[in-house]
């Protein structure tokens, strides 16, 4: 998966923006206001920050070695993804999903409606 489809697949997501809150070189989706996907611009490697289950991240990384924990994240709740080695697109888009869908499960029940009614 290259960066662009990357950003296709992200921007896709109900209640997703993108921004670069930190500097021109970090772009940051977020939905619903709350980060689920960070990369750097600038960066040789195309690495992408994903948040993760603790559990689910332990076991990803001991599978793959594309998989680490997060660069300059809570670790316990954060993997730096190699998106440009061997992992399939469909994993990927299935840990990106999974980060999505971690961020949704810990939001207010008013945002997650907001979320419901934006998919409609």
């Amino acid at each position: 998966m290259n960066i662009e489809d990357y950003r296709e697949y992200c921007l896709a997501k109900p209640g997703t923006t993108e921004d670069l809150p930190f500097d021109e070189d970090t772009l940051v989706f977020k939905v619903m206001g709350k980060m689920f996907a960070l990369t750097s611009l600038s960066s040789t490697d195309f690495t992408v920050n994903l948040k993760c289950d603790p559990d689910k991240a332990i076991e990803l990384r001991e599978e793959y070695d594309e998989i680490k924990p997060g660069y300059h994240m809570n670790k316990k709740h954060w993997n730096t993804v190699t998106f440009d080695g061997d992992l399939s697109d469909n994993l990927l888009k299935e840990l990106i999903d999974h980060s999505y869908e971690m961020v949704v499960k810990k939001m207010t029940k008013k945002l997650r409606e907001e979320l419901k009614n934006l998919k409609k």
